[in-house]
Order: structure tokens, then sequence, then C-alpha cells
């Protein structure tokens, strides 16, 4: 994966992911979030990480794009 896209990650795909509402996922996502040991826990952000670029790129490949 690019520099480029690891950067808009940090700098505006985490960010929107922070800012999205949560209700239907609040319990799952903070279970992620304290009961997973450290070395699973970059594990699963590196995968969050990943899965959230490529789904960045499929929306500009459809061109759905992100809500504003």
């Amino acid at each position: 994966m690019s520099d480029f896209m690891k950067w808009l990650y940090a700098h505006y795909i985490r960010p929107q992911l922070d800012a999205a509402p949560q209700e239907e996922y609040e319990i799952n996502l903070s279970f992620l979030d304290s009961e997973l040991p450290v070395e699973l826990a970059a594990d699963c952000e590196r995968a969050r990480e990943f899965t959230a670029i490529h789904a960045f790129l499929l929306g500009l490949r459809t061109g759905r794009g992100l809500p504003l």
C-alpha cells in the first residue's frame, strides 16, 4: 500500500470513521478496544486500516464516494 494511502487513512478516513454514528456497533467496537490483548489489538487496527482504505478506493471506483 502506498505511503499516500496510509497518510490518507490517518488524516481523512480514520477521522471520518471516528465521527460516524456507531449506535448499532458501539458494544462490539468497545469490546474490541478494551478486551483484546495488546498484540491482537494492533492486528485488529491494521485490519481495520486495510478494510477502510479498500472500501474508500471501491467508493472512488464506483463513483459512490463518502457522504457529506
